[in-house]
């Protein structure tokens, strides 16, 4: 009974917003809501039924569903008991899914009923899984108990085991704990200024630490009220926020676009929003100002990755327009600095690997000694990001490292390039650089791009007008023009299969 007065376990903010603010609203699924009280009832109803089936602390169960009520039910349920949760990508084909699940030891799988038939597969494949529960016949599952469930959980206990996007090879399984989410939690509501009143859209995909840990998760701490929608709709969220005044929304910069193009956007009563949060990549200088202009809020860009819970920085509102293209300053209760290939730590202006620690580090890659202690050497951990320090003490991403340029001889940072590709034509809507095989220059820098609607680009015409924003030999060796870019299901870009694509481009 002691581990119940003095663990840290995010099952719990639910539990203490509940007693709290028992008739605040929670949630919101289209035309189903409930209180505070009434969501922690359902939780622990979900938590006692599953401790009826025998799952108990560190077993493992695996979550394939979109945006739902139940895909949160599910998650703190699980935390209430200690068992951990895998959201399971809706993008990943059956043989990674089957993958997830085997190296998790999932010994269960909670799933959409439309998505049984696509991960039916990958279950026979796993034979740790013992139950299948459809998400729509939950109640079958529930418990009529609706009392705390009272599992003895540990601090450092895993939450969830988050698989981060594989390349060449299956994704490495982030092993997160109660600790480091309910602190990252803490610490990002915090530094945004969060609290009951504030009322969230959550459109991006729960099964991504980003929506789950940097949104949801702070936003029942605080006691605030999440508005499930089940993906991006411009009109559908333009409308949610006049009519239910939502004060904060998170999205990709397109998705800012999207909404700025949108007819009906110029007579939308906004008034309510405070924040608007973005991520994956820094607004182009023009997009931020039409942002600023027409949503009248704040706008904050978070970076981070999973294996941090996920936020490290926050590139906060005050230096949107002054330091446009950096990525902010460190979260509360994170330290970020700039690591040397030696493993010594560099001075401000140097440029080198971005290198984190606090208690929202992951404990480790799940069964992967070799890939944990690479990440962990010299006592930090290690993102794989390039990037540097100003002499305002705001970092700098420069690019991935696996992204970096090497052409004739120079390293040149593909995010540099796609800058000057945004600021040499406002027709650009996307665009994406990358380095193409070539027989003189080991690597061509090439730009990918998608024309905004309405416009084409001349590839030449805009070659010539990136050379006045780049020194030559960063110019693109040629523009390709696409109707759209590969994306990962949380909107990423990626570039392996950009440059997979294209990989015969220069013969």
């Amino acid at each position: 009974m002691e581990n119940l007065i003095h663990r840290v376990n995010v099952g719990d903010m639910l539990s203490r917003s509940a007693a709290a603010r028992p008739a605040q609203l929670a949630v919101v699924d289209a035309d189903r809501s409930w209180t505070y009280s009434e969501f922690n009832s359902w939780v622990n109803r979900l938590a006692t039924g599953l401790s009826d089936r025998g799952y108990t602390r560190a077993d493992a169960l695996g979550l394939a569903s979109a945006n739902s009520a139940e895909f949160l039910a599910i998650y703190f349920a699980c935390a209430k008991l200690g068992v951990v949760c895998v959201p399971i990508n809706l993008g990943w084909r059956a043989e990674e899914i089957a993958y997830v699940l085997d190296h998790s030891r999932a010994r269960g799988l909670a799933v959409e009923a439309a998505l049984v038939a696509g991960t039916s597969e990958a279950v026979a494949k796993s034979p740790a899984v013992a139950d299948v529960f459809v998400i729509e016949e939950l109640s079958t599952l529930e418990s009529g108990d609706a009392s705390e469930p009272g599992a003895h959980v540990e601090d450092r206990d895993a939450i969830t085991y988050l698989y981060t996007s594989g390349t060449t090879s299956f994704p490495k399984g982030v092993v997160g704990s109660h600790l480091a989410v309910y602190l990252e939690s803490m610490q990002g509501a915090l530094d945004s200024g969060w609290n009951a009143s504030d009322r969230f859209v959550a459109m991006m995909p729960m099964f991504h630490t980003a929506q789950l840990n940097a949104f949801c998760t702070p936003a029942v701490l605080v006691g605030a009220t999440i508005y499930v929608h089940r993906g991006f709709d411009p009109e559908r969220l333009l409308d949610t926020v006049e009519r239910e005044g939502i004060t904060q929304i998170f999205g990709l910069p397109m998705m800012y676009r999207a909404m700025l193009d949108h007819p009906s956007f110029a007579g939308r009563d906004l008034s309510s929003l405070r924040r608007a949060v973005y991520a994956m990549a820094p607004m182009p200088d023009a997009l931020i100002r039409a942002c600023l202009d027409g949503f009248g809020c704040d706008f904050a860009l978070l970076f981070g990755q999973t294996e941090m819970s996920p936020i490290t920085t926050l590139f906060r509102p005050e230096h949107q327009l002054t330091h446009i293209g950096a990525v902010g300053t460190p979260l509360t209760g994170v330290q970020v600095a700039i690591m040397g290939p030696d493993g010594g730590l560099l001075a401000q202006g140097e440029q080198g690997e971005i290198v984190y620690r606090g208690p929202s580090t992951m404990n480790e890659y799940l069964r992967n000694p070799e890939a944990t202690a690479e990440a962990f050497a010299h006592g930090w951990f290690h993102s794989g990001d390039v990037g540097h320090f100003d002499a305002d003490g705001v970092l700098w991403f420069s690019d991935r490292y696996k992204d970096v340029i090497k052409t004739g001889g120079e390293n040149v940072a593909s995010i540099e390039v796609e800058k000057a590709v945004y600021a040499a034509s406002p027709a650009v809507a996307e665009a994406v650089v990358v380095g193409l095989p070539h027989e003189r220059w080991t690597e061509a820098i090439t730009a990918v791009v998608v024309p905004r609607p309405g416009e084409s680009i001349d590839p030449e015409e805009l070659r010539v007008a990136i050379k006045a924003h780049l020194d030559g030999y960063k110019v693109p060796k040629a523009v390709i023009v696409v109707d759209e870019l590969p994306r990962t299901s949380t909107g990423k870009i990626q570039k392996n299969k950009v440059r997979e694509a294209h990989a015969d481009h220069y013969g």
